[in-house]
């Protein structure tokens, strides 16, 4: 049994539950305890009654020193703060031998098990940003990316997470700051600050924006496979992080601004806001005042002539209407 967690609030929910039916398609023997981080995602969280879900309300979650700390950060912020305790609150509550979190963003392409494979033996699992040189943000963003971290309930597991979650109830904003940012950095020093930590090496692990420029993405019987364009090896999907996608009011979409090629975008980025839109229709005929993808107003300033130009000269220029972009 693989044990997941995960938080999101109602304007993220498509993303969460597009995940969980994702880990449904490839994980055979799979749980996710999902935080409800507010009262329409809790309620439309027990709706679906999903078989190997629960569903978690913040009344039950937040603790003293988290409601201490609560209103001195922004949402995001918050929830950064929250992902450590997240984890330990599945450990200790429901006793499970591991935990893994997850970003709500992520979808599975095939079963994670060659992750908890490559893991053996280690405590504790973290996954790297293998950043393209050109978008390199390791300084302020980190080596490592909180999407997919997992921990044994083993001594080495629970002395690093207990140690991660007090940092980030003292510290955790969206701002660089003594070699802290957010929840992420914390994580640069825990192969020698800790033992038992393992750095995933599967490269069909932690694929984003910011690395897949680095692999050619293919297709066979109906799987999504990478190759690895310096070596020519090639890997199943296992997962990809879908960070940045955004939907706006005005009925256009955008994927990021980072170089993606026509097979990336065809098939990753294309079935992932066909099934997203596909989820908020469905949501919305019980829920009609639900905005499950947490639209916003496009914004057009004085730069947005340069930074389309820009972005179109570097291939970063990714804002499409969402129906045209679901025909093509």
């Amino acid at each position: 049994m693989h044990n997941f967690c995960t938080l999101f609030d109602s304007h993220y929910f498509s993303r969460g539950i597009a995940m969980y039916e994702s880990l449904a398609r490839v994980c055979n023997d799979f749980h996710l305890y999902v935080f409800a981080f507010d009262d329409l995602c809790l309620k439309a969280l027990h709706s679906l009654k999903n078989p190997h879900m629960t569903v978690i309300p913040l009344a039950d979650f937040e603790d003293d020193r988290l409601l201490q700390v609560k209103p001195k950060r922004s949402i995001a912020e918050y929830c950064w703060t929250c992902t450590s305790s997240t984890i330990l609150y599945v450990l200790e509550k429901y006793n499970v031998n591991q935990c893994t979190y997850l970003d709500a963003d992520l979808l599975f392409f095939s079963s994670p098990s060659v992750i908890f494979e490559e893991m053996g033996d280690a405590s504790i699992l973290i996954t790297e940003h293998r950043y393209t040189p050109k978008y390199d943000k390791a300084k302020k963003s980190g080596t490592y990316c909180v999407q997919f971290v997992s921990f044994k309930n083993d001594a080495r597991g629970m002395k690093a997470l207990r140690w991660w979650r007090d940092r980030c109830l003292e510290w955790c904003y969206a701002r660089l700051e003594d070699g802290k940012f957010g929840d992420q950095l914390y994580l640069e020093d825990w192969t020698t600050r800790f033992e038992g930590v393992h750095v995933l090496q599967h490269p069909g692990g932690g694929l984003a924006s910011w690395n897949i420029q680095q692999y050619d993405v293919f297709s066979s019987d109906n799987k999504i496979y990478i190759r690895e364009i310096k070596t020519g090896k090639e890997y199943p999907a296992v997962f990809y992080h879908f960070h940045y996608v955004k939907f706006y009011r005005n009925g256009f979409i955008e994927l990021g601004r980072r170089e993606l090629s026509q097979a990336v975008i065809d098939l990753l980025y294309k079935p992932y806001i066909h099934k997203l839109k596909e989820l908020g229709i469905r949501l919305n005929e019980h829920f009609p005042d639900f905005d499950p993808h947490g639209m916003s107003d496009y914004k057009i300033t004085w730069k947005t002539p340069l930074l389309f130009l820009h972005r179109k000269l570097t291939n970063g220029y990714h804002i499409y209407p969402l129906d045209s972009f679901l025909n093509k």
